[in-house]
């Protein structure tokens, strides 16, 4: 599958529409070029992709976790593996967010509601906002109320592929805060399709469906947000928080961290320190938003609000 890009850290941001080809996952230790290949600057490359013809590069700070798409020929990279990397902070975190006991309640079939990380380190509070498809505008209201509190507004919005083909005005509007400085948004894959039949038994509803390709679910929501000029975080949110021990580790294995939520506010109305609250701003969800605007208002959200990136704890040090 291809998709047009029109713009990325590879190329200039009004360059002509390109082509992602050729995208697969890797696991690669890295070291700039220009240094020799010995520096001390480490990444990770953990996709593989052709733009333009050039090969490019998915890499993550295995200290920080931020993820940047660099040109393959700056960098000298070689295969590695998990237990070579066993102490960083990047892989502690994956490996944290998919064993056993980084597992939610279990369900009846060994359905997992609420797996992966669902508390961060520190004190504050971290945002995410889940974008499943819908046929509602985005709640762009919701979020100009919430940077008016903090600016930039660290963000992290979980995004279905479906939800984006389907509201690129919205999605573009989102963009456009963010390059005005207003918003620092950690994008972070929430499947492709998002399947759920409402009243469906859990055990055949969201990704646990019969017949969903839960490779194409995770890399064509990276691709498709590449196409369109931003860069995926390290970061898996299940649809539904609905999962199971096979897809957790599936996730896992293509080096995402499996993110949950302390506080889905439309379902638990309360944050505590650390706690990552989850909202809806798909329109989908307006008593999650008003929760959220009323613990504000009360003094009862955590403050301040943080980036996604730091939630998982730095045992490295």
């Amino acid at each position: 599958m291809l998709f047009a890009i029109a713009g990325s850290a590879a190329q200039a941001e009004n360059a002509s529409p390109t082509q992602v080809r050729d995208y697969r996952p890797v696991f690669q230790e890295c070291r700039p070029v220009a240094a020799g290949g010995d520096s001390a600057v480490l990444r990770f490359a953990i996709r593989r992709m052709e733009i333009d013809g050039n090969g490019t590069l998915l890499t993550v700070d295995p200290a920080t976790l931020a993820t940047h798409l660099e040109r393959e020929q700056d960098w000298s990279c070689a295969d590695t593996d998990d237990e070579h990397q066993s102490t960083t902070r990047y892989i502690q975190a994956v490996r944290a967010s998919v064993l056993p006991h980084a597992a939610g309640p279990v369900f009846p079939f060994g359905v997992i509601a609420n797996g992966g990380l669902v508390h961060g380190a520190g004190s504050g509070s971290f945002v995410t906002g889940d974008l499943c498809p819908s046929h509602r505008r985005l709640d762009r209201a919701f979020l100009e109320k919430l940077q008016a509190v903090q600016s930039p507004l660290p963000l992290a919005l979980s995004i279905s592929g479906a939800w984006l083909i389907s509201h690129e005005a919205d999605f573009e509007w989102l963009r456009e805060r963010e390059r005005a400085g207003a918003f620092q948004i950690t994008w972070i894959d929430h499947s492709y399709t998002h399947p759920y039949v409402p009243r469906r038994p859990l055990v055949n509803n969201f990704l646990l469906t019969s017949g969903v390709d839960m490779r194409s679910e995770i890399l064509d929501t990276e691709r498709l947000l590449i196409a369109h000029g931003v860069t995926p975080s390290v970061f898996f949110r299940f649809p539904g928080l609905i999962s199971n021990p096979a897809l957790m580790q599936m996730v896992g294995d293509d080096h995402l961290i499996v993110l949950g939520a302390d506080a889905w506010l439309a379902r638990s109305p309360r944050a505590r320190s650390g706690g990552i609250v989850l909202v809806h701003l798909n329109g989908n969800e307006p008593d999650g938003l008003k929760i959220f605007s009323t613990l504000l208002e009360d003094g009862k959200l955590p403050q301040p609000f943080r980036p996604i990136d730091d939630a998982p704890a730095d045992s490295t040090h």
